[in-house]
Order: structure tokens, then C-alpha cells, then sequence
């Protein structure tokens, strides 16, 4: 794959943002007048999680995680590992973890079972992009912005080797 490709549309700006809309209106309908606190996995939720969070009425609060399992690579490598922890606790609130894209689960999984033993009164998962079809783990997506083909995706916060993420809509690398 080169840098300097640019990549065709997949999902361009206004679906992104009429998605985001609903799923902000979707959580909250789920928490109707509770204040939640949401958690973005770095790198590539933080566009994502602005998006989410502007559209969401009522008390939020964020803080950020992230992880590895990609590195320079364009699969994963199935081993995660935390290199930015949370820096508040979750214990006794709502919390929403926003994740860019969940494929093979791994990830998520781990994250999922690291912060339930953290005591959160409730924990759900707002993916922007899932792929299903490479998932080799059963992990719960409890709201999902779109379902998409196994293509490597890049844009709005995602990237290839640190390229693409300013892009404003979700791109396909080929």
C-alpha cells in the first residue's frame, strides 16, 4: 500500500454524521437522564468521539485508553497491549467505551475485561465500523455506526502507518 494513494469513498461525511446523530440518540435513550462517561481507544475513536459526544445530550465526561495490536501493519497481530491507561475511575458510573472499528474482537475483548473488574455500573460499546467477518472472538457491540466488507479503511481518525486519519470521510486502501 502507498501513502500518497488516495483512497476511494466508502462512507462519506454526511452518512457519518446522520449515523453519529442516531447513535448518540440511541445511547442516550438508554441512559435517559444519567450522566455517562465515555472512554475512547486511541488513536482512532478520538474524531469519532467528538462527533459522539456533541451529539449527546445531557452530563458526559471522557478519558482516553489506548492499545496496540497493529503497529505498522495492516492486520493484527492478536497480541494487545495497553500503552495508555484511564486516568480517572470508572467505578460506580455509566460507562461507554467508543472504538473506532472492531474486527477480529481481540481488542475489545480485552478492554471489555479490564474494565468490568474495575466496577463500572454499567459498561456498553459504541463501534463507528465493524467487520464481522473477521471476528475470532465472540465480543459484544452494543451500538455498531456500520457494518462493512473486510477492506483495510482508513480516515476520520483511522490510519494506515499514521497517514489518512485528517481525512473527513471513511476511505478504502487498495
Amino acid at each position: 500500500m502507498s501513502t500518497t494513494t488516495t483512497p476511494a469513498v466508502l462512507i462519506d461525511q454526511d452518512e457519518l454524521s446522520a449515523r453519529i446523530i442516531a447513535l448518540a440518540q440511541e445511547i442516550r435513550a438508554d441512559y435517559p437522564g444519567a450522566p455517562l462517561h465515555f472512554v475512547c481507544v486511541l488513536k482512532g475513536a478520538f474524531m469519532f468521539l467528538s462527533d459522539l459526544i456533541r451529539a449527546t445530550d445531557g452530563h458526559a465526561s471522557i478519558d482516553f485508553m489506548a492499545c496496540s495490536s497493529y503497529g505498522a501493519a495492516t492486520t493484527s497481530s492478536g497480541e494487545v497491549r495497553v500503552t495508555k491507561d484511564l486516568d480517572s475511575s470508572i467505578e460506580g458510573r455509566d460507562v461507554v467505551v467508543v472504538e473506532d472499528i472492531v474486527d477480529t474482537g481481540l481488542t475489545l475483548h480485552y478492554l471489555q475485561e479490564i474494565l468490568l473488574a474495575r466496577g463500572p455500573r454499567s459498561l456498553r460499546t459504541a463501534c463507528l465500523l465493524s467487520k464481522p467477518s473477521r471476528r475470532k472472538i465472540d465480543v459484544k457491540v452494543d451500538y455498531i455506526g456500520f457494518t462493512i466488507e473486510d477492506k483495510f479503511v482508513v480516515g476520520y481518525g483511522l490510519d494506515y502507518a499514521e497517514q489518512y486519519r485528517n481525512l473527513p470521510y471513511i476511505g478504502v486502501l487498495e
